[in-house]
Formats: C-alpha cells, sequence, structure tokens
C-alpha cells in the first residue's frame, strides 16, 4: 500500500523539499512515526518534534518550514493546511487497504418488491426495505438497517448497522449515518386539551400527526445515536456537509445550514434555524423557534433561549470552579434580586438630595 511522496503529491497537490521518490505506507504522530510514514505538523508548538522525529516525511505549512534550524535529509510535503492535507491522505490510506464489499442483496435481508436497488449497493444482514423505496448506486447498508417506504438513498451513502430511516425520507449522496442513529422519527408535537384547575383539572394531550419529512444533504455525516425528527407539515432540513456527532437531537422542522457541525449531547428544539458555519459544541441546549445567523459558535453547555443572527461566540455555561466558591457565588445570585432593589432605594434617594440641593 506505500506510496512515493511524488504519487501523493500528485493526488492532493503540496510541494514537495526534499526526495519525492520517498515511499510511505501510513501515518503517524511526529514522536512515533517510523521512516515508512507519514507525519504532519498542525500546531507549531511541536516544531521541536519535526526536528527530531524519523518520519519518512512530514506534511507542514511554509510558515513553519521557515522555522525549522535544519532540513538536511529530511523530506517535507508543503502545504497551507497541513491538519485537512493529513485528513484526506488518512482517508487514501483507509481506502487502500480496506476490503471491498461484494455488490448485492444478503439472503437474510426483505427487500420489498416495489423498492428499487441500485445493482452496485450492498445490502447487509436482515436489512429491510420497504415498499418505493430507492437505493442509489454503490450505496452501503450495514446489517439490520431498516429503510422505510419511499426513502430515498443517495449514491455513495453508508449507512451502518441498526440505523432506522423512517418513511418519507431523503438521505443525500455519499451520506455517512452511523450505529443507531435514527432518522425521521415523529417530531415531538402535542396539543393541550385541558380545562380545570388543580385537582380539578380534565383533560389529555392531542397528538399532532407528523406528516413531514427529513432531508439530509450530500456529505453529511450523522454520530451514533442521533435523532432527527420528521417534520409536523413541511420536511426537517439538514443542509449540504453538515457533522453532526453522537447523542444529538435535532426537533422537527429545524432546519441545519451547510458545513455546520455540532457536538455530541446538543439539543435543538423544533422550527429552529441554524446558520452556515456554525459551531455548537456538547450539551449546548437550543430552545424552539429560534435563529441563529451563520458563523456563529455557541461553547459547550450553553443554553440558548432567543436568536442569535449575528456572527461571533456565545458562552452562556458557568465554568466549573471550587465547590466552596461555588456555593459562595450561588448565594449571591440567590441574593441579586435583593441587592437590586437596594441599588434602586441608593439611587432614588441620591437623585432626590441632588434635587433638593
Amino acid at each position: 500500500m506505500a506510496l512515493t511522496l511524488g504519487e501523493i503529491a500528485q493526488r492532493f497537490g503540496g510541494d514537495i523539499v526534499g526526495d519525492a521518490t520517498t515511499r510511505v505506507g501510513g501515518l503517524a504522530p511526529l514522536d512515533q512515526a517510523r521512516s515508512d510514514q507519514l507525519a504532519f505538523l498542525a500546531n507549531p508548538k511541536y516544531l521541536s518534534q519535526v526536528e527530531a522525529t524519523q518520519a519518512g516525511a512530514v506534511l507542514i505549512s511554509p510558515a513553519d518550514l521557515a522555522k525549522l534550524g535544519s532540513r538536511e535529509g529530511r523530506n517535507f510535503i508543503v502545504t497551507p493546511n497541513p491538519y485537512a492535507y493529513f485528513a484526506r491522505v488518512a482517508q487514501m490510506f483507509i481506502d487502500l487497504a480496506a476490503p471491498k464489499a461484494a455488490a448485492g442483496v444478503h439472503p437474510s435481508a426483505v427487500v420489498d418488491p416495489g423498492a428499487q436497488v441500485a445493482a452496485s449497493a450492498v445490502i447487509g444482514p436482515h436489512a429491510v426495505i420497504e415498499a418505493g423505496a430507492v437505493i442509489g448506486e454503490g450505496v452501503r447498508l450495514d446489517a439490520n438497517v431498516t429503510i422505510g417506504r419511499g426513502t430515498h438513498v443517495g449514491e455513495g451513502a453508508h449507512l451502518y448497522p441498526h440505523v432506522t430511516v423512517y418513511h418519507g425520507c431523503k438521505i443525500g449522496p455519499r451520506a455517512i449515518i452511523h450505529a443507531g442513529a435514527v432518522v425521521g422519527s415523529d417530531g415531538f408535537g402535542f396539543a393541550p386539551d385541558f380545562v380545570g384547575e388543580g385537582d380539578a383539572r380534565t383533560g389529555t394531550w392531542v397528538k399532532i400527526p407528523q406528516v413531514g419529512g427529513v432531508t439530509i444533504g450530500p456529505d453529511v455525516e450523522i454520530g451514533a445515536n442521533t435523532t432527527i425528527d420528521r417534520g409536523a407539515m413541511a420536511d426537517t432540513v439538514i443542509e449540504e456537509c453538515v457533522k453532526i456527532d453522537n447523542l444529538v437531537q435535532i426537533g422537527h422542522n429545524c432546519r441545519i445550514g451547510a458545513y455546520t457541525v455540532i457536538a455530541g449531547c446538543a439539543g435543538i428544539a423544533g422550527s429552529t434555524t441554524v446558520g452556515r458555519h456554525c459551531m455548537i459544541g456538547g450539551a449546548v441546549g437550543i430552545a424552539g423557534h429560534v435563529t441563529l445567523g451563520d458563523y456563529v459558535i455557541v461553547t459547550a453547555k450553553s443554553g440558548v433561549s432567543k436568536s442569535l443572527p449575528k456572527p461571533g461566540i456565545y458562552t452562556s455555561a458557568f465554568p466549573a470552579v471550587e465547590h466552596g466558591e461555588w456555593n459562595r457565588s450561588a448565594a449571591l445570585m440567590r441574593n441579586l434580586d435583593k441587592l437590586r432593589e437596594r441599588i434602586k432605594a441608593l439611587e432614588a434617594a441620591v437623585a432626590a438630595r441632588d434635587s433638593g440641593a
């Protein structure tokens, strides 16, 4: 599986400094790499490791290369973004090494006669494909995947074991959906029908039918055990190249803008719009019916209860502190109303004194 630096640069670009015929067959960290491996420098604080590494070559930016004391006997692929370059090369080596699954439908899979499955698709054991579903070229459905009626799965998509996609959804080309994820479950919609108060209260919650679907754009990745609810009437929409971590909840009729990333355990309530190129940190909670503009960053464990239309970094979570300090801060917060009233009284007294002077 080894390739020369020249072959790698021909595929991904970059300038070679050193011997272009050097062969590498994998990647490794700077401090662990062997002479047949490729390393990368993404953080300048590790520059000293470049001078000590045994790697056959190092992916490096022009600015960091210029800081090196000596390049003699060393090989480099110079690129503006070594980290992204590393990711693409890593994908290539995995593709070269991974066994290719044979196209076809496993004998234990259940495919409705009304479904369309491309000849190049790989349908794993115990997968279920319901009537009217369309499975595109090169799609891979692993064991126990369920595709609901009328759902379309775009070419090159890969759904890992136990993924469930309900009826009437659209999965874009090259989407990756990890194990246990659920796409198109009912949105959390119930109309209250209660009368009376206290113990005399009677009535019930009336379920609102969720007749929309979920539309997922191309190159989206969805983490394990994430849930994306279908829309009440219109679709929930996940735009192009959105990356969603594990254990994320996205409510009905949300729209997540292209190139946005959402970290684990975040929850986004229904009818919320998140702009393009946003970053949502872990365990963030976003209320329903709000809008986040493009290039908004919300840090971990923050709560968003109103719209954030302007780009920027937003934080509402209280950072961890020593327990005693937290108790003192909590005591102050409990007394903020009293402090506010005292300040207002003092302001009024000062105003009265000044007006009588």
